[in-house]
């Protein structure tokens, strides 16, 4: 019997339980995709070429994902609470019909479990097409052909360990549930809907006293964070704990302060107060500001929270991608270091020799640097000379225009795309007549690979070490290499950016979403008086819409701001390091906050809008 209420009462309640069952969805999703990187496609490519940066992934990936557990759980708690809140006079009414506080448990109990099961089917169904789109993302930022690794699989070991912290989780909702309803009087569920907020108006002094002082902690903070910057963790940690108080406690003033402050200013114009259902949709909205500012500044940090981490991931993605590139012109590059003693190598007897066919390389070309001596380029503070003409088709290849400058004179920023991987020498440009009374001192050779470009490499290593183990040392650097230990952090970013950010942004949307709809509900009554009043429906649905915009939109703009200030600051730290593409970081970023949160305010405005018209 009690199995059969459960089930009806899910499906007659699927409305009620529509954000918290997506939530769950989401939930499970997102822990099993992030838990399952071990078997996709990226992480098998750096796995079976030993890039070190695989287990610390995973170990990272595991201790954050204890993080966004505990996140989840307070997450799902304040959910169910909500829910419960809806239902204490469904509740209350099964007490009346004779039902045990026990029963009711139990029935509660069977209904989380389903809920769960439903939750973490859907969720897990969910999380393998979001897994093998993970594994597409982060397969195409690799240059080379690595689509055969492409596939949709199943992680048991990331789904176990998904069931297993999610059982945990639905456990302790269950005891919450039943020690809930335990506790609670009968004429408290009966009543609980009819209770109202109290808005207890606040002298117009104070609450503008609260703005300023919020606005002044707000700025004391930016000022903080701008002027020392983000490293100002490392540096100078005692600053910190006062930032990070100021921004805190100037939020919170802000929220505060609305409810007396916008009150009286809206009242000050009649025209805007007293227009359609304005007067209604204010206070309805001001009651749950006046009483829940604290949550409206907990959902505002993590709105900041989501921004930030996501945005400065993907930014310092393209940094490390924008280093990589810059680190790797050419496919190949072999630094011949004793050619000042032993001579220069014939590369092209040398492939021959170990049976390479030439139309393995697209391009290769073979440079001379010389030691520099003042006394015949005239330049100083160089260690090594360049021929103009091997300089400058060094850089044809590159598609960069050539050397312009005096001659001799310092290559200086070009220095770093004269090879592949560090060349370690300041050079100077001269004409290829100079040279001839220069002394050599290294010899570089460089190639691009016409086909595949992992065989080729592989055939090219095995000549090259064969030769190097017998005859001279040789620096080998190849872009493959370089962009393999470059993914390995670049996978690292994005991988832990967007994980807590989703998690973040999924909390701050669910928590908003839940006190909407909880709101709609207790309004329900409040509407049906406005129409039976002469209210047109459209504006109840337009008060009711209106309610879930400015509770949805006013974190938003406030966490807009932090993070434009904190970005400010992030960007400033990782350009030190390389580029950073403030457009493409902050373009997706928007792209996630969109689907995400625009997701559920619209969910939620529905909903709201549906609630308003009764049933």
């Amino acid at each position: 019997m009690f199995s059969k209420l459960a089930v009806r009462n899910v499906r007659r309640s699927f409305r009620d339980y529509g954000v918290y069952l997506l939530t769950l969805t989401f939930g499970v999703c997102l822990f099993y995709t992030f838990n399952s990187l071990d078997g996709q496609g990226a992480m098998v490519y750096l796995s079976r070429n030993g890039n070190p940066m695989v287990e610390t992934i995973m170990m990272l990936i595991d201790i954050f994902s204890v993080f966004v557990a505990v996140v989840l759980a307070c997450l799902i708690l304040y959910a169910n609470r909500f829910l419960l809140r809806r239902r204490k006079r469904e509740l209350g009414t099964y007490l009346l019909l004779g039902l045990g506080q026990g029963q009711v448990s139990r029935v509660l109990f069977l209904e989380t479990g389903l809920i769960g099961l439903v939750s973490l089917v859907a969720g897990l169904a969910l999380g393998v097409l979001a897994s093998y789109g993970l594994s597409a993302l982060t397969l195409s930022m690799f240059e080379m052909d690595v689509s055969g690794m492409l596939g949709l699989n199943f992680s048991p070991q990331a789904a176990g360990k998904t069931v297993l912290y999610f059982g945990l989780i639905f456990l302790l909702v269950m005891v919450f549930s039943g020690v809930q309803v335990a506790k609670t009087r009968l004429i408290d569920l009966i009543y609980g809907e009819r209770k109202n907020e109290v808005l207890k108006p606040r002298p117009l002094t104070v609450s503008v006293v609260q703005f300023v002082l919020g606005v002044l902690c707000l700025v004391g903070a930016y000022t903080i964070l701008l002027t020392f910057g983000m490293a100002l963790s490392v540096a100078l940690p005692f600053l910190c704990v006062p930032m990070l108080g100021l921004g805190t406690l100037g939020t919170l003033l802000v929220f505060r302060s609305l409810s007396g402050f916008v009150m009286k200013f809206v009242q000050r114009r009649p025209g805007i107060y007293f227009k359609d259902l304005n007067l209604f949709t204010l206070r309805q909205w001001i009651s749950k500001v006046h009483t829940t500012y604290l949550a409206q500044t907990v959902v505002c940090i993590l709105l900041l929270l989501a921004i930030g981490i996501t945005a400065s991931s993907i930014g310092l993605n393209n940094t490390i991608e924008s280093a990589a590139g810059e680190q790797a012109p050419f496919d190949i590059t072999v630094q011949n270091r004793n050619a000042d003693v032993l001579g220069p190598i014939d590369f092209d007897a040398l492939l021959t020799e170990y049976g390479l066919d030439p139309a393995l390389l697209e391009w290769q070309q073979d440079t001379v640097f010389y030691y520099n001596d003042p006394e015949v380029t005239g330049i100083e503070d160089a260690s090594a000379a360049i021929r103009l003409s091997d300089c400058n088709a060094l850089l044809a290849r590159q598609g960069r225009e050539g050397y312009a400058g005096a001659l001799p004179g310092y290559l200086g920023e070009l220095e770093g795309v004269m090879s592949t991987g560090n060349l370690g020498m300041s050079c100077v440009v001269v004409p290829d007549e100079m040279a001839q009374e220069l002394e050599i001192r290294r010899q570089v050779w460089s190639a691009d690979y016409a086909g595949d470009a992992e065989g080729t490499e592989a055939l090219l290593l095995e000549a090259l070490r064969g030769y190097q183990s017998e005859n001279s040392y040789l620096n080998i650097e190849s872009r493959l290499i370089i962009y393999q230990d470059a993914m390995g952090s670049k996978i690292l970013a994005l991988f832990l950016g967007l994980y807590l950010g989703f998690t973040f942004l999924l909390a701050a949307a669910a928590v908003l979403a839940l006190q909407q709809l909880s709101q709609g509900a207790d309004n329900a009554g409040r509407y049906a008086i406005l129409r039976r009043l002469g209210a047109e429906e459209k504006l109840i649905a337009r008060s009711a819409t209106q309610q879930v915009a400015l509770a949805f939109l006013l974190p938003l703009l406030l966490a807009l701001v932090h993070s434009a200030v904190g970005m400010k600051a992030a960007n400033d730290l990782i350009a030190s390091a390389g580029k950073v593409d403030s457009v493409a970081s902050s373009a997706v970023t928007a792209g996630v906050l969109l689907v995400v949160y625009g997701g559920y305010f619209l969910a939620t405005a529905l909903a709201c809008r549906r609630m308003a018209r009764g049933r």
